[in-house]
């Protein structure tokens, strides 16, 4: 069931978001993927509330109610700038250590939190990509180049057009490609691409893509947070990353041998049966992880 609807507002953004559970318990902030959005984490936040955790989900820049106070701001979707809104989001909210589990884009949003503000962060748990991916830099099979096609197709003149025309039409098969043995609900699926009438979203989406393999320009604005991330610095949190065994847009290779960029614990756990949304599809590994980061 969804949680209670709220916004906050921070330097660069009105933030939508879910909160359940008791505002006076240690706080755990969800931070979603593409594409997707705050229920994402439905099948999780129930036993983390039973546990005695403030779950808190914000609604990614583009997504849901979410919205930008400037209207002519980039609508960057660069992980600098989305790490920067967690940050923002938790300052807004009064928050000062926090468990961050993040998705996706909240994966990677998550690394910049955690190498740049490793004080504020009791654990961290992402799922499914690895650190350090998602940049010129990486060196990739031919499977998992395959597995990219949408971005690459989003870094031509067609791919925003095709994400234009029928976002829901484009986000569900990539669902039914990531996720091939996962036979999600088509009102699952719609409860989520409401999300994407965002009009951020492709914006957002496409500068996300077209940023992080060099054919756009940055929001210059966070130029200092990408000079630091660019060395990769080494990330102090506990961390652990899950990764569905049968996910078909991060391939379980590309996560692999990463433990070189953590000096405190790191684990990582392949889920078997899961395709790229494993909080939705196996929930439990999730939990058991955000439960022994956030104890």
């Amino acid at each position: 069931m969804p949680g209670a609807l709220k916004s906050v507002r921070t330097p660069r953004l009105q933030i939508g978001y879910e909160e359940r559970g008791d505002p006076d318990a240690p706080p755990i902030v969800l931070a979603h993927g593409f594409p997707d959005d705050a229920r994402e984490w439905d099948r999780v936040v129930e036993p983390l509330m039973a546990n005695g955790y403030w779950t808190l989900a914000p609604y990614t820049r583009g997504y849901g109610a979410t919205r930008f106070l400037d209207k002519n701001a980039p609508r960057s979707g660069q992980f600098a700038a989305l790490a920067q809104d967690i940050i923002d989001f938790a300052d807004a909210l009064g928050l000062g250590r926090f468990t961050l589990v993040g998705h996706d884009w909240g994966a990677r949003a998550s690394y910049v939190v955690a190498a740049l503000w490793p004080e504020r962060l009791k654990g961290l748990v992402v799922c499914p990509t690895g650190y350090g991916t998602g940049r010129p830099e990486q060196q990739m099979s031919v499977a998992q180049v395959q597995a990219y096609w949408y971005q690459w197709f989003f870094c031509t003149d067609r791919g925003p057009a095709a994400l234009e025309s029928d976002r829901g039409a484009f986000c569900r098969a990539l669902w039914k490609i990531w996720s091939p043995s996962w036979n999600f609900e088509e009102r699952e699926f719609e409860a989520t691409a409401e999300s994407f009438d965002n009009p951020d979203f492709v914006p957002v989406v496409i500068h996300s893509y077209r940023y992080r393999w060099g054919h756009a320009s940055p929001d210059p604005r966070y130029a200092d947070l990408e000079a630091h991330m660019a060395g990769l610095p080494p990330i102090s949190v506990p961390t652990t990353l899950l990764h569905g065994a049968e996910d078909g847009a991060s391939l379980p290779e590309s996560s692999e041998n990463k433990e070189k960029h953590f000096s405190s614990v790191y684990k990582r756990i392949v889920v078997p049966g899961a395709g790229h949304f494993v909080p939705r599809e196996k929930p439990e590994p999730v939990i058991e992880a955000i439960l022994e980061r956030a104890a």
